[in-house]
């Protein structure tokens, strides 16, 4: 058995007890599934097959994309500003850096003038039914280097949902909860996560 599924079979578990038992607290019922980077296509495989395994016992499995809902913000800033959005965003990293264009980015995904990214997950979820729901959080590998921090997403998600919810974490770990988001080797290991962590 692959360290992934080693990780992936405590994370089954506790998707299929009833209740179950993946949120630390009740009105943040995420968990992260950390994986190494590399494994990103066997990821994909794995968490293809836990979802037939976890449909075959009666769950409704939903799987949201992060790269989707970057685009879907960048369309909707547009739409608000027909100045702003991704053209905008080209223009910028041309005419000064990459570290600007993503700093945009950020500004975009965290204010309430433009599209919150947490409330954009939250309009997604919402249209789910939480009592027998799982959904998978993938692709967060969109949000790097540094264009929305995971640990913010999360820490704006307490109480805006019930839905059981897992974050694909590509990343390293240091002790039990120090997570370094794609192991990059100039971030520090974060450690303020309030939910299980997995992997």
């Amino acid at each position: 058995m692959s360290s992934l599924k080693d990780s992936i079979a405590p994370l089954e578990s506790h998707l299929k007890s009833i209740p179950m038992q993946i949120g630390v607290y009740q009105d943040l019922p995420f968990a992260i599934m950390r994986y190494d980077p590399t494994d990103e296509w066997e990821l994909r495989r794995e968490i293809k097959l836990l979802a037939t395994r976890l449909e075959a016992v009666g769950k409704e499995v939903h799987i949201i994309p992060m790269s989707e809902l970057l685009w879907s913000a960048l369309e909707q800033v547009h739409a608000k500003d027909d100045e702003e959005g991704l053209d905008a965003i080209i223009a910028l990293e041309k005419d000064r850096g990459y570290v600007e264009a993503q700093q945009q980015v950020t500004t975009y995904l965290s204010s309430k003038v433009w599209v919150p990214l947490w409330d954009l997950l939250a309009e997604r979820l919402s249209s789910f039914n939480p009592e027998n729901s799982v959904v998978f959080l993938t692709r967060v590998a969109a949000m790097s280097p540094g264009i929305f921090h995971m640990s913010m997403l999360l820490d704006k998600m307490h109480g805006k949902t019930k839905l059981p919810t897992i974050l694909l974490y590509p990343g390293s770990i240091e002790g039990t909860t120090g997570l370094r988001f794609m192991d990059l080797k100039d971030r520090d290991a974060l450690g303020n996560y309030r939910v299980k962590i997995y992997g």
